[in-house]
């Protein structure tokens, strides 16, 4: 081949391979445009929450509750106000037991304002009823979870009226206070447990205001704790202080209830009595006794609406973090006490506020709480690990870092066993749900789960680490390890527990909380670790504040 047709033929190459090089090229180039959905949805938020009151004077059954009937969340409180006056035979005017008010003008009522510690207690003007009236507040009847009402006819969020039943008597519907005047909204006759599941009721016609619907009985909610004053409120774990239950601002007269009213839910029992007292059944003569009911609904980003200065009272100083809490569904950790990093005494801290997992510092020394054990016994542990060990030598490690604490920590810790008895079992004898978070069958192995740290008189005030038992005790939603990354130390080590595994090897191994082995598996609990090994020590406590 000449040098010529050489040449040719190694550009025609050239320009295939170039040609080849464009076409694979073009493969990869890609353009997609205009690929387009939607997803939508028009809704309208119709707030809407009606007052129920069902009253019968011949039982004395006085039901007070709210219901949400719209689609978004509520934030409601009520507040009572009492009239009594008395007129002897042979008289001819009433006499009022409270002086300057007047029955026909509710506004003069007095306000039931309770004891700060307790609610069948009133105060003030309000202590004269004590004698003649006993209101009986929440609800409970053994063997039963919540009671049954029928649902509010009228929807209509404008419109002030209340769901009346019995001899409950609507304000708007009539303003009579002779005690004998009917002004229902609603039905039933006001008896106790009148609605039960599978009832209804056809409102054709209509019969009472709203709606020519059929509606089914529906339930309330259940009272998580029974009515306290706000003070009481405040001396709960943090963790609880948000929930189905009322609170009574004693300085007011306000009952708020303690979480936001989801739609279609109805709050627990406000009221669920208002008995006359012997006292008032001896009158010689004769009495009229009435009870105001005013409702208010916000939705919750009106709190403002509620802290509103009151004409006559002062609100209670919790009341702003009380709704504030309600409005976020939580309350701040450390709330009632220091921060987590403000280094306080322990007389500074109130323990018995703690919610699992609050991080606290005290003395120099930085803990997560983890339980509240009862008769002032709280546990503890430190946030961040101590020095590396042995699993055979945690305790020398911990009994070092407990001798340099602080005197007035070490004087409020308690006495702890001087050895565990501890059992042994290996993570694949377990079930785990989820994998390697928390055991489900721990109960077949006795000792281990058997082996939960509590005070023993018997032992001597120490540090110890955590069991297995412990830390699956320990774990979950509103626990001290709500989750894998809450499980890890403050700087994130791994760390001992002093539960032994049986793995049947010749090398012994033990517990073991994982760090993170940028796997995502933190936090785990796993028993392969050989005890010779070292891994850090996360020493714990049980210490006793006074209550």
């Amino acid at each position: 081949m000449t040098p010529e047709k050489k040449n040719q033929r190694r550009l025609r190459n050239l320009a295939l391979l170039s040609l080849l090089l464009l076409l694979v090229g073009g493969t990869f180039a890609f353009q997609a445009f205009n690929q387009r959905a939607i997803n939508d949805r028009l809704r309208e938020n119709t707030p809407g929450g009606r007052v129920h009151d069902y009253y019968n004077r011949d039982t004395e059954n006085k039901d007070v509750f709210v219901e949400n009937y719209g689609n978004v969340p509520l934030m409601a409180r009520i507040r009572l106000s009492e009239f009594m006056e008395k007129r002897s035979a042979g008289d001819t005017d009433f006499t009022p037991i409270v002086n300057g008010t007047i029955r026909d003008q509710v506004n003069t009522w007095t306000v039931m304002r309770p004891s700060e510690t307790n609610l069948n207690t009133r105060v003030g003007d309000s202590a004269a009823f004590n004698t003649y009236a006993n209101l009986t507040f929440g609800w409970t009847r053994s063997g039963q979870d919540a009671p049954w009402f029928m649902p509010t006819f009228n929807r209509d969020n404008q419109d002030l009226m209340t769901a009346s039943a019995g001899h409950a008597r609507d304000w708007l519907t009539s303003t009579a206070t002779d005690g004998v005047t009917d002004g229902a909204t609603h039905p039933g006759d006001g008896t106790d447990a009148y609605w039960s599941s599978g009832d209804s009721f056809d409102n054709s016609g209509p019969v009472w205001p709203g709606e020519e619907v059929t509606h089914d009985a529906a339930q309330n909610l259940q009272q998580e704790r029974a009515p306290m004053t706000i003070s009481q409120w405040a001396a709960l774990p943090n963790n609880l202080k948000v929930g189905n239950f009322w609170v009574i601002d004693h300085q007011t007269g306000w009952a708020y209830w303690a979480n936001q009213l989801q739609a279609g839910e109805t709050t627990s029992y406000l009221l669920d009595a208002a008995q006359m007292t012997a006292a008032a059944d001896n009158i010689p003569g004769e009495y009229y006794y009435g009870i105001h009911v005013d409702g208010q609904l916000i939705s919750p980003d009106r709190i403002n609406d509620f802290l509103a200065a009151d004409p006559d009272y002062t609100h209670h100083d919790d009341l702003s973090d009380f709704l504030t809490a309600v409005q976020n569904g939580s309350i701040d950790n450390n709330w009632g006490n220091p921060g987590p990093d403000d280094d306080v005494q322990p007389d500074q801290i109130n323990f018995s506020l703690m919610a699992p997992g609050t991080i606290f510092t005290m003395a120099g020394e930085q803990y997560r709480y983890l339980e509240n054990q009862g008769g002032g016994n709280h546990l503890i542990i430190r946030n961040d690990t101590i020095n590396s060990s042995s699993f055979l030598n945690q305790d020398a490690v911990m009994n070092t870092w407990y001798d340099g604490l602080d005197i007035t920590v070490r004087n409020m810790v308690r006495p702890v066993a001087d050895s565990f008895v501890t059992g042994s079992v290996n993570q694949h004898e377990l079930s785990w749900e989820p994998i390697l978070w928390r055991p489900s069958n721990l109960h077949d192995f006795p000792e281990v789960i058997a082996d939960e740290t509590r005070v023993n008189q018997s032992g001597t005030p120490r540090a110890f680490s955590l069991s297995l038992a412990d830390v699956t005790r320990l774990s979950g939603i509103g626990r001290a390890f709500p989750n894998h990354e809450q499980r890890l130390s403050g700087n994130g080590n791994a760390w001992w527990l002093r539960t032994p595994a049986d793995v049947g090897e010749e090398i012994e191994r033990a517990w073991r909380v994982t760090r993170d082995y940028n796997d995502g598996n933190l936090g785990q609990l796993r028993s392969g670790h050989n005890i010779s090994g070292w891994l850090h020590i996360r020493s714990a406590l049980i210490i006793n504040q006074p209550l």
